[in-house]
């Protein structure tokens, strides 16, 4: 695809990065020359020095012949107007804007045709918050993603010794737990001193201690799946209660008031360092929300506030060295989880795996719902695993089996590579969106035998990204079909 991006922040960073791998062809936008030659340096791209807003520089940026816009400058007034005149002056077909205002919502008719021409707002610190709100629900898990509408998920979680399904092997887990619906994707295991090394999954694959497996399956299954994978026979689940945030920005904000909605489930502490914030976060935040100020790595401010109790520790500030610290910190002086928000790739790559539980990338947390747009075929959904190496992939087949290669086939006859695995199908989705009074759709974990049917949405893992094309390629339907 030919894909123009505005802004080389963050944000625009890791879109280009992720989009270029795919060979796609890109052209990023930006007023900052310096920023736009690291690019053009580190990716094989194009950059166009100016305003996004400005028609002159979007035909220069090749707008004429473009499939796709991707707005992500710093303001949102820029990504707004730059979709509008990429519609009314070169109409290009789809247009995605980053909107950090609430005021904007998706069905909003400023968003129309008649207003800013935008088919997607996307909002990194939304997409975060989401993100850490699974991590609540789920907590055993290191990461959940959804498909299907929310009715199957894929998780993952670090196998822990004692646990019910570590040291088995994954042929006898599913014979004792035949009434889980579920499917083992893929193990990452880590040999000595070298980083996680994929190990491919069968049914003589031996779950190990300290493994991070991912399995996919219904939503309903997956806190038995995930606490058969991490807690040790006969431990209690700790649900999260205590939560202690670091930083009182966009995204500590907002999370703070989010789980505050829920009366009585959790207490909050929220840590800011800079005064002014915390009297403006105690004005406009719930009353059951403690805000502190104080340095995230003080010893005896983390001891006083009691973090050794603290269930959940968040590290979301911008500055990913003080979100690092406070976290080893904090998991030394016994706080049960720790999550740290981490910009640098390089610092994501150092710390996953090690006594920070989660390293999350804010760009990655939301980088699924713009590759959804990227693919080709009727792809519905799209999550980036692995800080972009690997990938979780929803397609829905369509067609019939003269002009599909899957429809109507067993999932033995499917040409698909080596280490892609067909996770699980949901079947009778669209009829049950479109019939309120429909079945409930099925959630089907494919044996070697299953035929893939018409509409049916089939959810694959992916170790590497460059398997993608294999798979859309063969979900593809000809020109028969139309």
């Amino acid at each position: 695809m030919k894909i123009i991006i505005l802004g080389a922040g963050r944000v625009g960073y890791s879109v280009a990065e992720s989009l270029v791998s795919e060979q796609n062809d890109i052209t990023v936008i930006d007023t900052d020359s310096r920023r736009l030659r690291e690019l053009q340096t580190r990716f094989d791209l194009r950059g166009v020095v100016g305003n996004g807003t400005d028609a002159a520089v979007l035909a220069e940026a090749g707008a004429r012949d473009t499939d796709l816009l991707i707005a992500c400058a710093a303001l949102d007034e820029t990504n707004l107007v730059c979709c509008k005149v990429a519609d009314m002056m070169f109409s290009v077909p789809t247009r995605i804007a980053r909107v950090r205002s609430s005021g904007f919502a998706p069905d909003s008719p400023l968003l129309g045709k008649e207003g800013f021409a935008v088919d997607r707002i996307i909002c990194p610190e939304e997409s975060l918050t989401r993100y850490i709100g699974k991590l609540i629900e789920y907590p055993e898990s290191l990461q959940v993603r959804a498909f299907a509408g929310g009715r199957a998920c894929l998780a993952s979680a670090r196998a822990r010794a004692g646990a019910p399904a570590v040291g088995l092997r994954i042929g006898e887990l599913r014979d004792s737990m035949p009434d889980l619906a579920m499917r083992l994707v893929a193990i990452y295991r880590r040999f000595a001193d070298e980083p996680d090394r994929f190990v491919r999954c069968d049914g003589m694959t031996l779950i190990e201690p300290g493994d991070e497996v991912f399995v996919l399956a219904a939503r309903e299954h997956l806190p038995e799946i995930l606490s058969a994978l991490h807690r040790p026979r006969g431990q209690q689940a700790k649900p999260v209660r205590r939560i202690m945030i670091v930083g009182g920005g966009r995204v500590g904000q907002r999370l703070a008031s989010q789980l505050a909605q829920v009366p009585g489930q959790f207490h909050i502490k929220v840590l800011e360092e800079n005064e002014q914030r915390c009297t403006e976060l105690a004005a406009v935040l719930p009353t059951n929300v403690l805000v502190l100020q104080g340095d995230p790595t003080d010893e005896d401010l983390l001891g006083d506030e009691s973090v050794e109790d603290v269930d959940l520790f968040l590290a979301l500030t911008d500055d990913d060295e003080d979100n690092i610290m406070s976290c080893l910190l904090a998991k030394r002086m016994g706080a049960t989880r720790v999550l740290s928000l981490i910009n640098r790739r390089t610092y994501a790559d150092l710390m996953h795996g090690t006594q920070i539980d989660i390293a999350l990338s804010p760009a990655q947390a939301m980088l699924g719902e713009l590759l959804a747009y990227a693919r080709r075929g009727d792809v519905q959904a799209v999550h980036s695993l692995r800080r972009g190496v690997a990938e979780a992939l929803e397609i829905v087949a369509r067609g019939d089996r003269k002009s599909s290669r899957v429809v109507g086939r067993r999932v033995e006859d499917l040409r698909l590579p080596l280490d892609v695995h067909i996770g699980l199908i949901v079947r009778g989705l669209e009829d049950a969106e479109a019939d309120k009074g429909a079945p409930e759709p099925q959630v089907i974990i494919p044996r070697s035998h299953t035929v893939i049917e018409s509409n049916d949405h089939v959810v694959f893992f992916l170790p590497n990204k460059r398997l993608v094309r294999d798979v859309e390629k063969l979900f593809r339907v000809s020109a028969t079909f139309f």
